[in-house]
């Protein structure tokens, strides 16, 4: 398994910079193609008119969005020239979740930022919440703070469920690049070591037949500190540039409502994030 195909979906409100350098280094390090996508729809304001009143404001706000979409163009292009086997730009003035989650069935891998702890306008950017619950793509969240796409250490976040095993999967490509690898489970308090011991070992082992070399980590629960923190902290412990798990919904008919460490790691890295559902 390999990137064919890498994603970048790129915001009108935010920065791009870090999102795009980490898309261009996978299309080198893949010899993949790189695909640039934005879309933005505008909303008129909420008052009543009619006539060139109504329709000049609306007129300005597409001719508005037009520019801001082709300025992210060009700065698309311009990061990922000569980096990529083939550049190719998408874009639309749609709602940017309706138009960029069926364009991802052209890719392996989707590219994003983190979503604002504040609320964010969903007329600007897809979020990565939709992106990662409706893709069907693994989803590579860049923070801004990233300068690179660092592959020396990565922590694979274990769970054992469907998500996780996805997570993994989709991340082989990257584990194989990577210096070292962790495996690390949260040990919950109805588990015993030794059980989360062998799922650990399992995982090492199918990563090795893999060309993965893992190490194995088992953590006891610390109820002071909580999941996140906890794993934020082995996370920098371990120097990780990179974080692999899966997402999780608490609501099985929409998705809507994210897990706790989910909605952490989308909101809140302070590192790359690779996550599936």
């Amino acid at each position: 398994m390999t990137y064919a195909t890498v994603m970048v979906s790129l915001a009108l409100d935010q920065s791009n910079a870090a999102r795009l350098e980490a898309a261009g280094e996978l299309a080198e390090r893949f010899d993949a193609a790189i695909v640039g996508i934005a879309a933005s729809q505008f909303s008129p304001p909420l008052y009543f008119t009619s006539g060139e009143l109504a329709q000049d404001p609306i007129d300005e706000g597409r001719a508005s969005i037009k520019k801001r979409i082709g300025e992210l163009e060009v700065q698309f292009r311009q990061t990922v020239k000569n980096r990529a086997t083939h550049v190719e730009w998408r874009s639309a003035i749609d709602f940017p979740a309706r138009y960029i989650l069926p364009e991802a069935r052209c890719a392996d891998i989707i590219v994003s930022g983190a979503d604002p702890r504040a609320l964010s306008d969903p007329l600007a950017q897809a979020s990565s919440k939709d992106l990662v619950m409706q893709a069907g793509r693994p989803l590579l969240i860049v923070p801004d703070s990233a300068n690179w796409l660092d592959l020396r250490s990565v922590l694979v976040a274990w769970k054992d469920t469907t998500e996780a095993r996805r997570a993994v999967a989709d991340a082989l490509p990257m584990l194989r690049k990577a210096k070292n690898v962790t495996i690390a489970e949260i040990l919950e308090n109805e588990d015993s070591r030794s059980a989360a011991a062998s799922r650990v070992r399992d995982v090492a082992a199918w990563l090795s037949r893999h060309g993965v070399s893992a190490s194995e980590l088992l953590a006891e629960k610390d109820e002071d500190r909580g999941a996140t923190a906890q794993l934020d902290g082995i996370a920098a412990d371990l120097g990780a540039g990179l974080i692999v798990a899966g997402a999780y919904g608490h609501s099985r008919f929409r998705e809507l409502i994210l897990g706790g460490m989910t909605q952490h790691l989308i909101t809140q890295p302070a590192r790359c994030v690779l996550l599936s559902h």
